[in-house]
């Protein structure tokens, strides 16, 4: 045993995670449910893990963009519209969109059918942020967008006001 080894005690392997169907936390934000899978603690915070629902004709959040994570996009089912910049994509199951920092973007669901999703943060600062307005919500405020300007700011994320 090293001095390094006796100074931080006995060395334990990570603990599994496993999140059944139904299990995890769940996020009500207006029409889209989002179940968080993995919210950091298990990947010493580099990553979390969530599924989103959102329901036919779902506005997404305002086109925005992170400055410290990285955010992706797999469509499990239905359509989702993704706009970068000036630029839609309409995305369908079986896709990756990748969004690196500093990229501005938005998404929706357009269609009259549910669209799911599975969404990754690395790392994963920006799960607390949906926690944050699920919370605006629950206390019976309404989602303004200024609320959701200040959510974003304190993580890392600014709405895109002008030109992408």
């Amino acid at each position: 045993m090293t001095d390094e080894d006796e100074r931080h005690g006995p060395q334990t392997a990570p603990a599994v995670s496993v999140v059944g169907p139904g299990e995890g936390e769940m996020i009500v934000m207006g029409t889209t449910r989002m179940r968080i899978l993995e919210g950091g603690s298990h990947t010493g915070h580099r990553l979390a893990i969530a599924e989103s629902v959102l329901a036919p004709h779902t506005q997404g959040p305002p086109q925005h963009r992170h400055a410290r994570h990285d955010e992706g996009f797999y469509v499990l089912s239905g359509t989702v519209r993704f706009t970068v910049g000036d630029e839609e994509y309409d995305i369908t199951a079986g896709t990756l969109v990748m969004v690196p920092p500093g990229v501005p973007h938005s998404f929706a669901n357009p269609s009259d059918q549910p669209a799911v999703m599975l969404s990754t943060f690395t790392p994963d600062l920006y799960v607390q942020y949906f926690r944050d307005l699920q919370k605006v919500l629950a206390d019976g405020r309404p989602l303004t967008p200024q609320a959701n300007i200040d959510a974003m700011s304190r993580y890392a994320t600014e709405p895109v006001t002008g030109p992408a």
